[in-house]
């Protein structure tokens, strides 16, 4: 029997993530870039760790979901570097941030601890065994460094402490006194949320803490309450996946596993954040995405020159931004928030998947060219920034390690031509951005572009996020059924920023909003807009132009979705959006 080569392997490796056939696959990965191939953003994560783990080789997470062929993104793979055994800071108490962590520290200090606490929860139902979940919690801390970590003040800047033993705190918070009908779980995060800022600032300790509120006989609220610094959403997963399986394993009496995983600073390894494997430049010759000339330019010039066209296109975006009335420099810096829920039903989100397969794009593509549609068509934008999530995990041993890896880049979303043509663009310029996302890049373009004397208020920021891939609706464990809910700290860092939390399983997004910047009328109308713009993205023919979409709001899909007519708009956002 032939020995398949790296590249067989991985392509077999792609089919079975991807859930394709093995046989066919490699015909169609020699002229089609993975995501039209039925990849997303969560495959292409499992696909480069599977390929680290299995095979030994770096697989570029940028050129997978860019538009070269799949079959030449994975030819370009490369062995992973060996670890260097033992040295490093590995062993040191003390040591330098993280590039998250330092991004995290200084929002922290522009806008409040509020803004930068995260509340992730787990309704538990059945029978609780106390015991066992601070067994479970002590092995989860043991493993993962992240959880031990505390910041400290120096003269020459903040550090992280690394402990040697800390396991994350359980406290146990009075039980909900909530009314007839009354959502237990939205009382109890409503509640935490006032002593959320609390429990992720105790003076020598890591930012973090787990609050176990009684819900009602047999049901439980336990929520992962941390700081940017410690975790990002992928991270926050993870710390849920593992504690609910040693909790499973802990009331069963097996033992527990405490040794310590890889860290950041792992000799050998890419940093968090930092840029590991393959050049992330596309080679010449390589395919754009079908139908859309965003990448058909030649790509062998320098990565420098392609993040300074980048930039540049940004910065171009940025200039065009509006100076509309509103609040002075100091109510910009207001950080207090809300949160409108958006549940969308099984019938949209199937029209939406049958769109993203027919263009060849993730689901996720079209929800985040929905609410760029949405918010063009709301300030009377036609090219506008959105800063969206993108995983930063360098390394298979980093996707499994909790650490604040997490970027933030602004895609420029140019709202032109048909709706197919439409949603490929917005998928280029997503891919555009993941090139060149580092945990501090966000910050480092919003301050490059900002204006140098903002004579109107400071240019509001919208953000974009896809976290529905990273838990299921509910997990098993032991007795007890958990069930996810994201909570909201109450303060935001955005002024408008949608987050998909779930999609396959009962669709919900989140959006949040800043107070003082879009007051909760608009945002609901904000929500409406958003709701209509996927609806006429998922049920319009491919060729229709996105400027003929008709976005009215309305509770079902219509058949045949009516061209726009010249009816008056709507009234703008009060918002000096991109």
């Amino acid at each position: 029997m032939l020995t398949p080569t790296p590249l067989e392997e991985l392509l077999d490796l792609a089919a079975d993530v991807i859930g394709g056939d093995r046989r066919v696959l490699p015909a169609g990965a020699a002229g089609s870039p993975f995501i039209t191939l039925g990849g997303g953003l969560g495959q292409a994560v499992r696909l480069q760790a599977r390929a680290e783990r299995q095979l030994g080789l770096a697989v570029d997470l940028a050129q997978l979901l860019g538009p070269a062929p799949l079959a030449d993104v994975l030819a370009r793979a490369r062995p992973v570097p060996v670890r260097a055994a033992g040295g490093g800071e590995r062993g040191a108490a003390v040591r330098a941030l993280l590039p998250g962590q330092s991004a995290a520290l200084a929002a922290e200090r522009e806008a409040g601890a509020g803004a930068v606490t995260r509340i992730l929860s787990a309704e538990l139902s059945g029978p609780l065994d106390t015991d066992a979940l601070r067994r479970a919690l002590a092995a989860l801390g043991a493993r993962h460094e992240g959880l031990r970590t505390a910041f400290a003040a120096t003269a020459r800047g903040p550090v992280r402490r690394v402990l040697a033993v800390c396991p994350p705190s359980l406290v146990t918070l009075e039980p909900v006194a909530a009314g007839p009908g009354e959502d237990l779980v939205a009382a109890a995060h409503a509640r935490l949320t006032v002593r959320a800022g609390r429990l992720v600032t105790r003076p020598g300790l890591p930012p973090l803490a787990f609050a176990l509120t009684p819900l009602a006989t047999g049901r439980h609220l336990l929520s992962f309450v941390h700081h940017d610094a410690v975790a990002d959403s992928r991270s926050a997963a993870l710390v849920w996946r593992e504690l609910l399986a040693d909790y499973d394993r802990a009331v069963r009496r097996r033992p527990l596993d405490r040794a310590p995983r890889p860290g950041p600073d792992t000799p050998g390894r890419g940093g968090a954040g930092g840029r590991g494997g393959p050049a992330r430049m596309l080679p010449p010759g390589a395919a754009p995405h079908p139908e859309h000339p965003r990448h058909a330019e030649p790509a062998d010039h320098t990565e420098s020159a392609e993040r300074a066209e980048s930039a540049e296109r940004q910065r171009g975006v940025a200039a065009g931004r509006t100076g509309a009335p509103g609040p002075g420099p100091a109510a910009a810096r207001d950080v207090r928030g809300e949160r409108l829920l958006l549940g969308l039903g099984t019938r949209l989100r199937d029209a939406a998947d049958a769109t993203a397969r027919r263009a060849g794009v993730p689901h996720s593509t079209v929800l985040l060219a929905a609410w760029a549609l949405a918010v063009g068509r709301r300030t009377g934008r036609e090219r506008l920034l959105v800063d969206a999530e993108m995983p930063g995990r360098p390394t298979a041993e980093l996707l499994g390690t909790v650490v604040p890896c997490a970027a933030t880049a602004p895609v420029v979303c140019e709202l032109e031509g048909g709706v197919d043509y439409f949603l490929r663009g917005v998928a280029c310029a997503f891919s555009e951005a993941l090139q060149y996302a580092d945990p501090d890049d966000g910050a480092a373009v919003r301050g490059a572009t900002a204006p140098a004397t903002p004579p109107s208020p400071a240019p509001a920021r919208v953000t974009f996020a896809a976290r529905d891939e990273l838990l299921p609706a509910s997990v098993r464990a032991g007795a007890l059924t958990a069930r996810f809910h994201h909570g909201h700290s109450g303060a935001v860092t955005a002024d408008a920023a949608l987050t998909v939390l779930r999609w396959h399983e009962h669709p919900l997004l989140s959006l949040e909003f800043a107070s003082a910047r879009l007051p909760r009328a608009q945002a609901a109308q904000l929500a409406r807009t958003l709701r209509a713009a996927l609806t006429a993205l998922a049920t319009s023919p491919p060729h229709t132009p996105v400027d003929d979409l008709v976005l009215t709001p309305a509770d079902d899909l219509p058949k045949n979705p009516p061209a726009r007519t010249d009816t008056p708009a709507a009234r703008p956002l009060a918002l000096p959006l991109p």
